[in-house]
Parts: C-alpha cells; sequence; structure tokens
C-alpha cells in the first residue's frame, strides 16, 4: 500500500484530514498528487505534507491507482467528465461526496472504474472518524483493503452492503457529532443557568463529553450497559435520565435521524 499513488481530487479539509494520516502512517508524500483550484491551498498542503500538487485534475489522477474524490456534490458531474479519460485500467476511485450515488459515478465514469462510495464525519479532522464503505460491482477484495487503508487513516471503518443504509450512516455518524455537540452546548447553558461561571460551565460540558466518549470507545460494555453502570437507583443520574424520558428524548433522537435519513435520500434525488 505504502508505494501506491493515491491521487486527491480537491484539497479541502476532509482530504486534508485524510492526507495528512497517511503521511503519519508512512505513505510516501511524493506519491500522493492532490488537484485543488485555490493556490494557498495548494501551497499550504505541500508546505504541511510535502505532497504534489496541482490544479489540474487529470494531471493528478493520471496514472493514480487509486483516486479520492473529495468535491462538493454539485461540483462532482464536471469532475467525472474531466476525469473519465485520465483514469488508467482497474484505478480504484473513492468519493467521499455526501449523497451521490454510486449510480452517478458509474455514468461519469463509465464501467471500468472500479467504485467505492465513502461517508466520513467530521472528527476524522482529529484522526478520530467514522466512515461508511459501500462497494460497487466490480470490487475485489484487495481494493476494500485500499480503501480501508485511506479511510482508516483518519479513523474507524465499516462496510455496508446496501447502499441505501448510507443514508442512515449519514445520518448518524454523518450528522452525529453535531447531536453530541448540541449536548454538550445546553448541557453548559443548563449549568450556568444553575448558578455556574460560563468558563467553568463549559470545561465541565467539555471534559465531560470527552470522558465519557473515551470511556464508550474503550469499553467492551454497550453504551446501555455503561448508561446502568453509571445509573445508581434513587440517584442524581437517575433524577436527570427519568427526566430525559418524560420530555420525550428516547422519541426525538429516533424522529432526528429519520429527519436526516429523509433529508439525504432527497439530496440524492436532486
Amino acid at each position: 500500500m505504502n508505494s501506491i499513488s493515491i491521487a486527491f481530487i480537491g484539497g479541502g479539509n476532509m482530504a486534508r484530514a485524510l492526507i495528512g494520516g497517511l503521511c503519519r502512517g508512512g505513505h510516501p508524500p511524493a506519491a500522493i498528487h492532490v488537484a485543488e483550484p485555490a493556490a494557498a491551498a495548494r501551497e499550504r498542503l505541500a508546505a504541511d505534507h510535502g505532497v504534489q500538487v496541482t490544479s489540474n485534475n487529470s494531471h493528478a489522477a493520471a496514472g493514480a491507482e487509486v483516486i479520492v474524490l473529495a468535491v462538493k456534490p454539485q461540483v462532482m458531474d464536471g469532475v467525472l467528465r474531466e476525469l473519465r479519460s485520465a483514469l488508467q485500467p482497474g484505478a480504484l476511485v473513492i468519493s467521499v461526496a455526501a449523497g451521490v450515488t454510486l449510480a452517478s459515478l458509474r455514468r461519469g465514469l463509465g464501467d471500468a472504474a472500479r467504485l467505492v462510495r465513502a461517508m466520513p464525519n467530521t472528527p476524522a479532522l482529529f484522526g478520530a472518524g467514522m466512515t461508511g464503505l459501500v462497494a460497487a460491482d466490480g470490487v475485489e477484495p484487495d481494493d476494500r483493503a485500499r480503501a480501508d487503508r485511506v479511510l482508516e487513516s483518519a479513523g474507524e471503518t465499516v462496510w455496508l452492503d446496501d447502499e441505501a443504509l448510507m443514508d442512515v450512516v449519514t445520518a448518524v455518524s454523518g450528522s452525529g457529532p453535531a447531536y453530541f455537540f448540541a449536548l454538550a452546548e445546553q448541557l453548559a447553558l443548563a449549568g450556568e443557568r444553575a448558578g455556574l461561571a460560563p468558563a467553568v460551565a463549559a470545561k465541565l460540558a467539555r471534559q465531560t463529553a470527552f470522558g465519557a466518549g473515551t470511556m464508550l470507545s474503550r469499553a467492551e460494555q454497550s453504551a446501555g450497559q455503561l448508561r446502568e453502570q453509571v445509573t445508581s437507583p434513587g440517584g442524581t443520574t437517575e433524577a436527570a435520565l427519568t427526566a430525559l424520558s418524560a420530555g420525550g428524548f428516547e422519541d426525538l433522537i429516533e424522529q432526528a435521524v429519520s429527519a436526516a435519513v429523509r433529508r439525504g435520500r432527497e439530496l440524492g434525488e436532486d
């Protein structure tokens, strides 16, 4: 894997997260090419990571064994038309563009390309991302291993068999960080209203979120089991959780995920 050529089409935050992870993992910067239209962003990528940069998508993709499409969905059609003749036979194309289906990628790139659709989330910027992936027909086990290597440079991965479930992945992990940010925000505000200084309330909420996430990621128990372990009968935590349940907490979470799934499907139809 460390010897293969990887091209990134687009050099935004997600591409930077993956490039940084690959370089930290030992991938030679000289084997990474990035096409980015903004000159300042190109200079920053070259200075920070030592990768090869260009403003030309076709030049970056030419000869690359793995191509990562990290552009906005609204410009994807034009990018695909530009890349179609530049792909070498058997190239693996990984799209991290939200809502862009495998069928759309196939129409743009033709039958020869090996296609993987990925949905990473923003914690990838800190090496703590979660990415759902789905492969088109014709993708080989070696291709999946390469896709894993690229996306695992910024966190964890999980493969799906049904592309329709990518909208659920988007709703749970893609949009999910915002749900946790909203909870931490409201927790801090509640602390303020109860008398804490704003800085103290914010620090308590932030570190509590970090600690709970760390426990959840490292413990063998499920989230439900951990919740039960920290909930003493008749204690303060039980009182708080009872209030959340009475306020419709469980239903609100389900409604939020359902709303995100619906919107994801609408975007995919645009």
